[in-house]
């Protein structure tokens, strides 16, 4: 029997659509020959592996995948109390977008000229309950999934990774604390914002601490978009889409830069150079709206969710053989115009 081959994977963030990335694990937990070594995860992708990696500390890849469904039910049925709620427009047009919702409207506004040290409610995140109900951290020490966390210091401005022994539900929170939502979260005597400023997700971790030579991008927010946004929460959407990505697309490209100068794996530039990329996305991101992040509707999140089992069945059939001997993505392409 052939031996099983190690990958890691390396989680955006998103909100609500990383629901997608539980279906890419959700699939490739099924894959016997796959073995998934490490996981670097920013926002979303951060609680995905930490949850994940959790349930397969205690009960393998069955154990994981239990762990990813209970997670998210439990963030869905949280939500039903949430104000944020798709408005009975949204519903008649078919629109999984918060975008007619008054309520939304109304904190977006608020939110551009109020902070949110300015309210009480700027401190709470219902989410740290849920992660101290389904995630171990003990565990997570001991897990033969390593698991990579990244936050932005908002001293520095650079961002910071938190390596298995230091995770804990504060440490997720700064990983997807966006400052004009949430106050900044204090770590160490340093306060974090959304590790999506410095890095969605970090790959130095995988590449320094895992034994893998394979990498796969879970990605949530598109490099590229047609056209052009025009309306006010369509820009800001881009923004946030190109700021999230400027720090990966920077390490693809001097992974791409190093591989151009060295083919060996002697050394720290070579192991970088040396690694293979491969990507699983989906269409189905160009079509979402921005408010849909915050949209957490069972159907949406299992319709998320089949989406990602969907293209990950379909990047196993096309790209399942290379994976352990050449890369599917061709990082190369982001060398153009640079």
């Amino acid at each position: 029997m052939a031996a099983a081959k190690k990958i890691d994977l390396a989680l955006q963030g998103g909100g609500a659509h990383g629901a997608f990335t539980w279906g890419v694990l959700d699939r490739l937990l099924d894959e016997n020959n796959i073995e998934i070594r490490g996981l670097s995860g920013t926002s979303a992708g951060a609680m995905n592996a930490a949850v994940m990696a959790s349930g397969y500390a205690h009960d393998g890849r069955v154990g994981a995948q239990q762990a990813l469904e209970k997670y998210w039910r439990t963030v869905s049925d949280s939500a039903k109390f949430s104000p944020f709620q798709r408005s009975y427009l949204d519903r008649i047009l078919g629109h999984w977008t918060l975008d007619y919702s008054p309520t939304y409207a109304i904190a977006d506004a608020m939110g551009r000229i109020m902070s949110p040290y300015d309210t009480p409610l700027g401190g709470v995140n219902i989410l740290k309950d849920i992660l101290d109900n389904h995630v171990d951290y003990k565990a997570l020490v001991k897990s033969p999934v390593k698991v990579f966390i990244t936050a932005t210091n908002v001293r520095t401005g650079r961002g910071r990774v938190f390596y298995p022994n230091e995770l804990s539900s504060d440490v997720l929170l700064a990983s997807a604390c966006l400052p004009t939502l949430f106050r900044a979260i204090e770590i160490d005597g340093d306060p974090y914002w959304d590790g999506g400023y410095s890095g969605n997700p970090s790959l130095v971790p995988l590449i320094k601490e895992c034994d893998s030579m394979d990498t796969i991008i879970v990605q949530i927010n598109p490099y590229e978009r047609p056209g052009v946004p025009k309306k006010a929460g369509e820009i800001i959407s881009r923004l946030n889409e190109i700021s999230f990505n400027a720090v990966l697309i920077k390490e693809l490209r001097m992974m791409a830069l190093l591989r151009r100068a060295t083919t060996t794996d002697d050394g720290e530039g070579g192991l970088w150079g040396a690694q293979r990329i491969h990507l699983i996305t989906s269409d189905l991101m160009l079509e979402l709206g921005y408010t849909s992040k915050l949209n957490a509707e069972w159907e949406f999140l299992t319709m998320l969710r089949d989406e990602g089992r969907k293209v990950t069945d379909e990047f196993l059939r096309k790209h399942g053989p290379d994976v352990g001997k050449t890369s599917t993505y061709v990082i190369e392409k982001l060398l153009e115009g640079v």
